[in-house]
């Protein structure tokens, strides 16, 4: 039987299904991930809620609130931290210090990662719909095909998790991950704006509510803001 000749695309063809499945892969293990994300912010606001019963002398409340399939908010006190799942997969710089390790050496695949974002803004900002409000990224989880993944973040978010060859996500990690989110948070404060500032302030501004003013607040506003030391991999 003759033999069917080789289409001359044949190997770019197989080149585009490894790289797409591949990247699909990683999708898959970090869709996941974002669900246990989600999953264990509504077990520890429900968890919060039976505990806050017993001790709370003012209401304040937690809760878990879902905006779409990439997007969940965990309010408490006067904050909310934003979990966004990027819907693209991205691959880890060459110059990151990750890349360095025989984890990837050993499979360059390893470097594709989906992100999970963690932002904070301040609850006010919503409530009252302060649009010039700023929120801040204290940390973002670069997942692999593989759900290992590492941190990029603020404090304990960033130099907690930093192993990527033994860090899997699973329940305890990602229960330590929420964890250390909301405890920065907590200790991520409202600073007053400089007076220079907010000195001059024009009619209209002033005949507005104050919901609607052009005062921008933001917990480290107008003070000089330097990220925190990013630790070697």
């Amino acid at each position: 039987m003759t033999k069917k000749p080789q289409s001359p695309h044949e190997k770019l063809f197989r080149e585009t299904i490894e790289k797409s499945s591949m990247k699909q892969e990683v999708f898959n293990a970090t869709q996941e991930a974002f669900s246990l994300f989600k999953t264990i912010s509504g077990e520890l606001a429900k968890e919060y809620t039976t505990t806050a019963k017993k001790h709370l002398k003012y209401d304040v409340p937690m809760e878990m609130e879902e905006h779409g399939t990439f997007e969940f908010s965990l309010k408490f006190g006067g904050d909310i931290l934003f979990f966004l799942m990027h819907s693209n997969i991205f691959e880890i710089p060459r110059d990151h210090n990750v890349m360095r390790s025989t984890y990837i050496k050993e499979d360059k695949e390893r470097s594709y990662c989906g992100i999970i974002h963690i932002y904070n803004f301040l609850s006010d900002s919503f409530k009252y719909n302060r649009l010039n409000d700023l929120g801040y990224l204290i940390g973002r989880v670069l997942i692999n095909k593989e759900q290992h993944y590492f941190i990029e973040g603020k404090s304990e978010l960033g130099f907690l998790y930093k192993n990527f060859r033994h860090s899997i996500i699973t329940n305890d990690s990602v229960d330590k991950i929420i964890t250390a989110a909301i405890r920065y948070t907590i200790g991520f404060d409202l600073l007053t704006p400089p007076y220079e500032q907010v000195k001059l302030i024009s009619v209209d501004e002033m005949k507005n509510t104050l919901s609607t003013m052009a005062f921008r607040t933001g917990k480290r506003l107008g003070f000089r803001f330097y990220p925190d030391q990013e630790e070697e991999d």
